[in-house]
């Protein structure tokens, strides 16, 4: 069978082979899509390979040869999925793939606004250090985690993740998510609503998916409702904030610090005013991005193809069976 991936840079720059893919179909790898050249460069491919480019219900339409499409991601709203589902179209995504990664990118964040490690390095390289006139300084106030709550919204694999690192750091937890999963509940970690959340969490992270519930749940309103100084964390979805409503309470300094891996707009816009913001740690979408993550993602990806052409499927989106 014919394959074509159309945007393989994000996943692979260099630093992975495309070798088992090329064994089992014939495979034409694309670094990245305009779409103006969608449909030239899936051609006459029955199985076509995403990760960012958008394959919409009228390039499904006007390409009959699709049989599959594969979702080199776990979010899988890149692709109309019920126009797939009406051509039995299967689509397949990557779960789990960055469990770990994600994780350790949330405590990263944190402990960055913490210490300012990176800061206060380049303060000694700089001479500040040779120059004190005591043993030390610091130049930001410094945080100790222990004893402090975090609050996690959504607790799906990454945010269970993120608790139990949470917790070795002598941290409480409160959770908040649409079912209470009891067998996570101790002493140190609850299941609370959404206002009790806000109202005791020293840090706030999120871990949920994109959706018309969740689009915008950090606003105006809902920061009113938080203690004065939190930490906001977000490596999930972009359009989860309101942006212009974090700047100022950044601003304002009712947030005292935030760490975004992600934004409404991706690359970022010149515009976003997060990138005037006082106290903001922004990183570039590379929660995902470790290598050991990124062959998880490739291998499942061949995973999925190899179910698919031996008609076992997994990992199907949309119920096409």
């Amino acid at each position: 069978m014919k394959a074509v991936v159309l945007d393989g840079y994000t996943l692979n720059p260099g630093d992975l082979l495309w070798n088992e893919l090329h064994d089992i179909v014939e495979l034409t790898v694309y670094d990245r899509t305009d779409s103006c050249d969608i449909l030239s460069r899936i051609g006459d491919a029955e199985i076509i390979i995403t990760n960012k480019t958008i394959i919409s219900s009228d390039i499904i339409e006007k390409a009959p040869n699709i049989k599959y499409i594969g979702v080199l991601a776990t979010g899988y709203n890149v692709v109309d999925i019920e126009a797939a589902k009406k051509r039995s179209i299967p689509v397949t995504n990557v779960p789990q793939y960055s469990t770990a990664s994600v994780a350790q990118l949330v405590f990263a964040l944190i402990l960055e606004i913490c210490h300012h490690v990176g800061n206060h390095s380049r303060a000694v390289i700089n001479g500040q250090w040779t120059k004190a006139k005591d043993f030390c300084f610091w130049n930001y106030p410094l945080i100790e985690l222990s004893g402090k709550t975090l609050g996690i919204i959504g607790f799906g694999n990454i945010g269970q993740n993120v608790s139990k690192i949470a917790l070795s750091f002598g941290m409480n937890v409160l959770v908040h998510n649409r079912t209470i999963k009891k067998d996570f509940e101790n002493e140190n970690l609850k299941f609370v609503s959404l206002e009790t959340l806000y109202q005791n969490a020293d840090i706030i992270s999120l871990h949920i998916p994109l959706t018309d519930e969740t689009k915008n749940i950090i606003n105006k309103q809902s920061l009113r409702k938080m203690k004065d100084g939190v930490i906001i964390i977000n490596t999930s979805r972009g359009g989860l904030i309101v942006e212009n409503d974090l700047y100022e309470a950044l601003e304002t300094e009712k947030v005292y610090a935030a760490a975004v891996d992600v934004v409404t707009e991706e690359p970022i816009r010149e515009d976003n005013p997060l990138l005037k913001a006082k106290n903001v740690f922004i990183t570039p979408h590379i929660a995902w991005a470790p290598k050991e993550a990124r062959i998880r993602l490739m291998n499942t990806a061949i995973m999925n193809i190899n179910a698919f052409l031996n008609k076992k499927y997994t990992n199907v989106v949309n119920n096409v069976k």
